[in-house]
């Protein structure tokens, strides 16, 4: 990745063309080497203590909120680090290094939105550029991609991945991006990242991107698999909570080029997330290996119940033995996850809709991630910007309901799905 994409009004860069003047932290107390010690430590350290130190002013346990819009300059050309609020801030910064840090990357940029993570990552490719996705991607990432196409000149491939000969044939003089999402929404399909990344490294300056949103770094580490992008929704299991919207775009590891890039992008573009945003997800990140593990064993639990119900026809989740790619998941995953979703033996929209109606634990709503379950309709929710034909072609049908496991007593969710799922 060439130099010439740092920028100047980016702090942090090397380009930046202010001088610093950091804050100074002393003392001789044990914490004051702790920044030293959290890239090594344990990931549930990490997701206490990545990008948030005690404030070196007033040693604040929790880093002060900083809403300020604008920085004062102590000198000439001479700030603290900071000068505008939309090329960075210090509340952001720290969410930054924090999830960069437990993805294992370089470094990141948050955006206000999961679908701003994606504008950004896809504003790297050049006007022109082939693009290779997930065939069953989220509807939000299909309407981007549609558009892109139509306005931007960007050619678009929708594929299986898992069908690794159909990409190496997929793949044109002009690839320049692989965007893998794993596991897919809704259908929970995998893409085995370390083969996909193999055959995409072959093709120059091919990225290969992942949308780690559906496991966050806590079930899944793409970096270590080859991937060169990570992407999140932070809304989502990062946060927690179902109170903040926002996203993260991750730079590989040693990319420092192309960490200055990310940046550079979310600055020009005006997609940098607020400072207020940012801290709730910093708060998010503290709890979420406990919720994951919460969230993973509900699910479970869920699934296996699905499976053997007579009202259910099929279940899509990897942590169950049928899964067709269960095997991989134990391989690349750290843990199955909490998203899955059915179809019932004897669909219909009238049966469809019992079931979505009748729930009374499980919230009518789009989104995932958060403590509380929710179910949705793909058809008519999440994935309604897609045609009839492209759900068809990934094979999302007007039957299918999605899920997002929550951190309810999993007897009253096993509870409320039988009473729904009872047609008589």
């Amino acid at each position: 990745m060439s130099e010439q994409f740092l920028d100047t009004n980016v702090p942090g860069n090397p380009a930046y063309h202010f001088t610093i003047q950091p804050p100074v932290r002393e003392g001789k107390a044990g914490w004051i080497d702790r920044p030293e010690l959290v890239p090594h430590a344990g990931r549930a350290t990490q997701c206490v203590h990545a990008g948030v130190q005690p404030d070196p002013a007033y040693g604040a346990v929790m880093p002060p909120l900083y809403l300020s819009s604008t920085f004062a300059f102590k000198d000439i050309c001479t700030n603290a680090g900071y000068d505008y609020t939309r090329s960075g801030n210090p509340t952001r910064a720290a969410l930054e290094e924090a999830i960069a840090l437990l993805e294992g990357g370089q470094g990141a940029t948050c955006t206000s939105t999961g679908m701003s993570a994606i504008l950004v990552a896809l504003n790297l490719l050049e006007h022109g550029s082939h693009l290779i996705s997930t065939v069953d991607c989220y509807g939000g990432t299909f309407r981007l991609l549609e558009h892109a196409k139509r306005f931007y000149g960007l050619e678009v491939t929708y594929l299986d991945l898992s069908d690794l000969e159909a990409l190496k044939a997929a793949i044109r003089p002009n690839t320049r991006m692989i965007w893998i999402e794993t596991p897919s929404n809704p259908l929970l399909r995998l893409t085995d990242i370390a083969a996909v990344a193999e055959i995409g490294h072959r093709q120059p300056d091919c990225l290969v991107a992942v949308d780690n949103t559906f496991l966050s770094p806590y079930l899944q580490r793409p970096f270590a698999l080859g991937a060169d992008l990570v992407i999140h929704s932070t809304t989502k299991y990062l946060n927690g909570h179902s109170d903040v919207v926002g996203g993260a775009v991750v730079a590989g590891p040693h990319r420092r080029a192309l960490t200055q890039q990310i940046q550079s992008v979310n600055n020009l573009l005006g997609t940098s997330q607020s400072p207020h945003d940012c801290f709730l997800v910093l708060r998010g990140l503290k709890t979420l290996p406990l919720r994951m593990r919460q969230h993973e064993a509900n699910a479970q639990e869920i699934a296996e119940f699905l499976a053997a119900h007579p009202a259910v026809g099929k279940v899509h989740f990897p942590g169950l033995p049928g899964h067709p790619q269960h095997e991989l998941a134990k391989r690349q995953q750290d843990g199955f996850g909490a998203m899955l979703s059915f179809e019932l033996k004897e669909g219909g929209q009238a049966r469809v809709n019992h079931v979505l109606t009748r729930l009374r634990w499980f919230t009518l709503a789009e989104s995932l991630g958060g403590v509380e379950s929710l179910v949705a309709h793909p058809a008519s929710m999440t994935h309604a910007s897609m045609t009839p034909e492209a759900r068809k072609n990934a094979g999302i049908s007007d039957d299918l309901i999605r899920l997002s496991i929550g951190l309810e007593d999993v007897k009253d969710l096993r509870a409320d799905l039988a009473q729904a799922l009872s047609f008589a």
